[in-house]
């Protein structure tokens, strides 16, 4: 039985010989595409449980591919693979839509144990039951990634929610940044720091139909979901 369907786009046809090879052996159906554009038609005809991407790829780019498949799902995984290490690109990754990056050159233990933790968050999220929190006159519905309030619907990306999830899980309780990374990224990394800030700001915007429900900032420390 297969682990997962993955996605790989990388043009380097050796490294992806290489990692399609170690993941076949790990138990994963995985379909390789040489470029972007190949492996926006493959995502479109087929579902995926996680998309490994590179960046620099002929014809479409990662980060225009993780645009298009966000767009389409909020769901699936999306881990960088990329020679890329400037503090830019990776942001620019986090802003389209990206979970994670792996630089080049990795170890496949390492790809594996990073997909690993993905997928096993994934199957949890699927498999969890409606769960509805009340957050003043706000309710949020974590399986519909929506929030309901009195005058409008606002709808959420799996990544907002999962955030929202965690804070709404533990209101009124200052939480740590590294605790927040952790749980809700899978790891303390400092650019995913710099992501989770873009969606702090993105939840605080979501969260204003009702001004009592505030999503402190704990300077040198961590955030607090104020409810009342």
């Amino acid at each position: 039985m297969s682990k997962g369907k993955v996605l790989l786009a990388e043009d380097d046809l050796a490294l992806s010989f290489v990692i399609k090879d170690n993941l076949q052996d790990a138990g994963y159906d995985v379909t390789h595409c040489p470029d972007g554009e190949v492996a926006w038609q493959q995502f479109q005809k087929r579902a995926f449980d996680i998309c490994l991407l590179d960046i620099n790829m002929p014809v479409r780019d990662g980060f225009s591919l993780t645009k298009k498949i966000r767009q389409q799902s909020d769901v699936v995984p999306i881990l960088f693979i990329t020679a890329k290490s400037m503090e830019s690109d990776k942001i620019t990754g986090f802003k389209a839509g990206a979970d994670d990056y792996i630089t080049k050159p990795f170890s496949m233990q390492e790809l594996l144990m990073r997909m690993d933790v993905f997928l096993r968050r994934s199957k949890k999220l699927s498999s969890d039951t409606q769960l509805e929190y009340n957050l003043g006159k706000l309710k949020f519905v974590t399986t519909e990634l929506k929030i309901y309030a009195p005058d409008e619907i606002v709808s959420l990306t799996q990544k907002e929610a999962d955030l929202l999830k965690f804070f709404a899980q533990h209101t009124n309780k200052i939480l740590k940044r590294e605790e927040v990374l952790l749980n809700v990224w899978g790891k303390d990394d400092y650019f995913l720091g710099r992501s989770m800030d873009v969606f702090i700001t993105k939840l605080r915007k979501h969260l204003k139909a009702d001004p009592s429900v505030v999503l402190e900032t704990i300077h040198g420390v961590g955030f607090r979901l104020n409810v009342p």
